[in-house]
Order: structure tokens, then C-alpha cells, then sequence
């Protein structure tokens, strides 16, 4: 201890490659997890790392090759860490732009609810209840999505309808600033 704080040992996170699409890996449906321990602590820790150095708020276990029902939202500083996640009410409606990790370059317009109830378990397994709209509320959806192998690509009529986004890209999209167009996850 030091300066009256408990200070607890934590393994080294790493960065995790990102399954890109066409990665089969990414379609699988994630198992329920039933046990909270070392693996699964290091899955979330791995999570969080690496969407945190990425340019996303958001990172499900398959999109890091692993089938299971975990996945993190980093958005303004506030971490949710989120096991077992289910929707449990929603509601409105709200289109908007959305992107995706395991998509990189493109965004699409994606109607989605507007506001979200989730109920999940956190990293020991204690039930948690998170609500959000906005930002948040499509994150939850979105991450959840990856956690039954689906994609906001899936959403969509067309391919046609992705819009592509480069590096550089500073043009506005539909009045939007390119900063505004970061992908969920």
C-alpha cells in the first residue's frame, strides 16, 4: 500500500489484433460466460486496451477472434465492461452515422432505437442495469450486435449505401464534420 490506497496487481494489457471482415470468426455467436475469473478478467482488460487504442468507443470479444458475450464501451472516460449483456426495453428511433473497427474506411447511415435498457454482469459477475441514448444507447446496441454475429453492415439494403471515409478525409459528410464519423466498435 501506499499513501492509505490499496494497490492491486494487474497483468500487462495487451493490444489485440482486430478481426477484420471476412474473418469467419466474426459471425460466431459468443458463448454465455459462466465463469469470472483469470480468463475473463484478461479478455476485458485486452478489450480495453485495445479499443482505447483504437479509433473506435467500443470492442466485442469476437471482434478479437474470441466467441464469448463480453465486450467494453469507453465513452467519455466512463468504462462499461459488460458480461452477459441483453436489451432488455427500448425505445424511438434515431438514425445516424455508424461505423465499425472490424470495418475499417467506411460509415453508413443505420437506423437504430434510440434509447436502450441493458441488463449484464460485470467482471466478477455481479448484475448490472445501464441505460443510454445518444452515443451510448448506439454503442450498447451495436457491441451486442457482434456478441450474435451481426454487423451494422447486415442493417443496410445495399452495400452501396456505405459511405467511405479516409484518413485524411476532412470533406463533410451530409453536413457532419469527419470527426463526428469515428467508428462504434
Amino acid at each position: 500500500m501506499t499513501d492509505g490506497r490499496l494497490s492491486v496487481y494487474s497483468p500487462a494489457m495487451s493490444v489485440r489484433p482486430i478481426v477484420l471482415l471476412g474473418d469467419p470468426r466474426l459471425r460466431l455467436k459468443g458463448e454465455t460466460v459462466d465463469s469470472f475469473g483469470k480468463y475473463l478478467h484478461e479478455l476485458l482488460d485486452d478489450l480495453t486496451h485495445t479499443v482505447r487504442h483504437a479509433p473506435g468507443v467500443g470492442l466485442a470479444a469476437p471482434q478479437i477472434g474470441e466467441a464469448v458475450r463480453a465486450c467494453v464501451i469507453d465513452i467519455g472516460g466512463q468504462l462499461h465492461q459488460l458480461v452477459n449483456p441483453r436489451i432488455v426495453r427500448s425505445d424511438g428511433d434515431d438514425r445516424d452515422l455508424e461505423g465499425c473497427l472490424s470495418i475499417p474506411g467506411y460509415v453508413a447511415y443505420v437506423t437504430r432505437r434510440e434509447k436502450v435498457w441493458v441488463v449484464a454482469q460485470n467482471r466478477v459477475g455481479k448484475k448490472i442495469k445501464i441505460a443510454g441514448s445518444g452515443l451510448l444507447g448506439r454503442a450498447l446496441q451495436h457491441e451486442l450486435d457482434h456478441l450474435d454475429g451481426k454487423l451494422y453492415i447486415d442493417y443496410l439494403d445495399s452495400m452501396d449505401d456505405l459511405i467511405a471515409v479516409g484518413d485524411d478525409d476532412e470533406e463533410e459528410v451530409e453536413g457532419r464534420p469527419a470527426t463526428a464519423r469515428t467508428p462504434v466498435g
